[in-house]
């Protein structure tokens, strides 16, 4: 334990539970950490508020598959092992214990135990093992207090910075030891302080001239003792003679700032391992709104320093040793959990997201214990809100008369066109390499799934239907990802000829719509593959498989046709929504190189903006449309000012 002795300077004592650890460059053993962790409640406080905000998160085990596709395991063996790292020892308990003991002692040690053929991990107290031996770089094995010694191999041994090694870490509570020192000598006067009761401590002055014998100094004196040590409750009323004066010479809480101590040692306390005061009940400057904003401060730079650290350690040190195919595999903490909004943040932007009401009028009655109502399981979608109008019912449809008309643009004006995105071809031929390769690796999984069956023909539309619902996702995060880039393309081809300030328009208005159209597009997708399964399992035969490899590649020669419908449809839409922001009025059906034969007698074709051609369509691509009107279509629209 550590102590301040009368000349001031730090002493120790106690010979601990490892009397060799004094090889260690840090002034003080572990036994003394654990000491003033146990001892002083700022301390305890701060490392417990880490250690339990990061053990309740919870720890996923994923494989990435590519920059923009990855799956989750949940039975690999490293999502097992951190399920349950020992018996009866929970996932919680172990990462409470290992941020505690690298916040503590910024070392924490795992010993790898093999039980039934099976990697366990035992956490160890850092108080009980050490690196031995080596050099500065590498320890030669780590000693533990029971004599048994342990190969670098393993041990997971997670510690922080040391300046002069890159064995093990240095305490942050070396830092905070004087200011800790201070508070335990405050605690221990304030002790005193209330051990006395209300014993008055000062001086006793009487006049110079006063007489007083023997007999009356001594009575006095056992007077004052009897009333001093008894609180002033058992030795009555004190009684001063002959013009003496009591003169205090003790300092009161008041004049110690008792509450302004102890709160300024858990704000230093809490500084030194980043945390915002507001989080750990210091409340003088806390208000609803930055205490919203330090509680996002939390989950990004307070812990997100940590969960990296023990995502990484558990890369480097654990995975190595479990059986397998380990390429690609990572674990991470469940931060979302945590950064999702209030429920009316929540239900605000799930309603932006998907372009109307979200929830029918039984569900809500539901959640408000009250019974279903007939027609209630029918959503109710505003006026405001229909197919390529407003993105969500929380928006407000602006009067005519206020959009004003947009100004060709002036010789030398500079566009704000994002520099990022490139040019329709580059941006179309992305979406379509992307769509093309995400075709041939579901198709590969599935020839792979049913391959290693038995001989015979499977049931291959169930083995579809297993990952059809994480591959549905997938692909319409994919196509929301181009798409949203094509519709930004599209956008900027008007907004550079007529509103090159883009003054009235904004592409975060497009995001639900391309959500919607890309969700529209993989549902296709999806169900072209599942056609041509069902195909195949319709067929049946011996030559089956050669049946399965030829629908697979059909497949994804039907992507590159949907990379290119989807393609039109997403520009054609963001020039469609930057003409109407840009007060244009009119717009012109325009064919392509290889115009389809049911598009090339409209060629040149006007109707009013908000109007559809002649095919039914508003746009080149439009949902409206069927198959014959949209596969490969590549026209255009130019859009005009009413008066020309």
């Amino acid at each position: 334990m550590a102590f301040v002795v009368s000349s001031g300077q730090l002493a120790t004592t106690g010979a601990g539970v490892m009397p060799g650890y004094a090889a260690l460059p840090a002034p003080a053993a572990p036994w003394e950490y654990a000491t003033i962790w146990r001892t002083q409640p700022q301390v305890r406080t701060v490392v417990g508020f880490l250690a339990r905000n990061i053990a309740q998160l919870g720890i996923h085990v994923f494989r990435r598959i590519s920059d923009t596709d990855r799956e989750r395991l949940a039975d690999h063996p490293l999502a097992q092992l951190l399920g349950a790292p020992l018996p009866r020892l929970t996932s919680y308990r172990l990462v409470e214990r290992l941020v505690s003991d690298v916040a503590t002692y910024d070392n924490a040690y795992l010993i790898k135990l093999r039980l039934d053929g099976v990697l366990r991990l035992l956490p160890v107290p850092p108080s009980l093992i050490r690196p031995y031996g080596g050099n500065w770089i590498a320890p030669e094995y780590y000693e533990t207090a029971g004599g048994r010694d342990f190969p670098v191999e393993d041990v997971v041994h997670i510690h922080g910075y040391q300046p002069e090694t890159l064995t093990h870490g240095c305490s942050p509570m070396e830092a905070l030891r004087d200011l800790l020192l201070e508070e335990r000598e405050s605690a221990k006067q304030r002790a005193a302080m209330w051990k006395s009761g209300a014993r008055m401590t000062g001086v006793i002055t009487r006049p110079p001239d006063a007489e007083w014998n023997a007999d009356e100094r001594r009575r006095f004196r056992e007077m004052w003792r009897t009333f001093a040590q008894g609180g002033g409750a058992e030795g009555g009323t004190a009684i001063l003679e002959d013009g003496m004066q009591y003169n205090p010479v003790s300092i009161n809480p008041q004049q110690a700032q008792y509450v302004e101590a102890r709160k300024l040692t858990r704000e230093e306390v809490a500084a030194a391992f980043f945390i915002p005061p507001p989080l750990v009940g210091i409340l003088d400057h806390a208000t609803f709104s930055n205490i919203r904003e330090q509680h996002q401060h939390l989950y990004q730079d307070t812990l997100g320093p940590w969960l990296v650290m023990l995502e990484q350690e558990i890369a480097a040190q654990i995975l190595p040793d479990l059986p397998g195919d380990n390429s690609g595999v990572y674990a991470e903490f469940n931060i979302q959990a945590k950064m999702r909004g209030s429920f009316e943040e929540q239900a605000a932007a799930a309603s932006t997201a998907t372009g109307g009401p979200w929830m029918t009028r039984n569900e809500i009655r539901a959640r408000n214990n009250l019974p279903a109502v007939e027609g209630g399981d029918e959503l109710i979608t505003p006026m405001n809100v229909t197919a390529g109008g407003l993105a969500s019912p929380r928006d407000t449809a602006p009067e005519p008369g206020d959009v004003a008309k947009a100004r060709r643009r002036r010789a030398g004006r500079k566009s704000a066109r994002p520099d990022e995105l490139g040019d329709a071809d580059e941006e179309r031929d992305a979406l379509a390499a992307a769509l093309v390769v995400f075709t041939e690796r579901q198709a590969d999984r599935l020839l792979s799934a049913v391959g290693a069956k038995a001989d015979g023909m499977p049931d291959l539309l169930e083995a579809w239907a297993q990952g059809s619902e994480d591959r549905l996702a997938q692909l319409s995060a994919l196509l929301a990802e181009h798409g949203y880039r094509l519709a930004q393309v599209g956008a900027w081809e008007v907004l550079d000829e007529y509103n090159p300030d883009a003054e009235g328009w904004s592409p975060e208005v497009m995001l639900a719509w391309c959500l919607a159209a890309a969700e529209a597009h993989a549902e296709l997708h999806e169900e072209a593959g599942r056609t041509a399964v069902a195909e195949v399992q319709a067929a049946g035969g011996e030559d089956w498989r050669e049946q399965l490899g030829s629908a697979a590649s059909a497949w994804a020669t039907a992507a590159a046709v949907r990379a290119a419908t989807a393609a039109t449809e997403l520009r054609s839409f963001g020039g469609h929504d930057a003409a109407s922001a840009s007060g244009l009025v009119r717009k012109t059906w325009r064919t392509g190189s290889k115009p389809r034969p049911e598009h090339k007698r409209m060629d040149g074709e006007t109707v009013a903006l908000g109007e559809t051609f002649s095919n039914g369509l508003r746009w080149p691509g439009d949902s409206y449309g069927d198959a014959k009107d949209n596969a490969n279509c590549n026209c255009d629209l130019t859009y005009a000012y009413g008066e020309e």
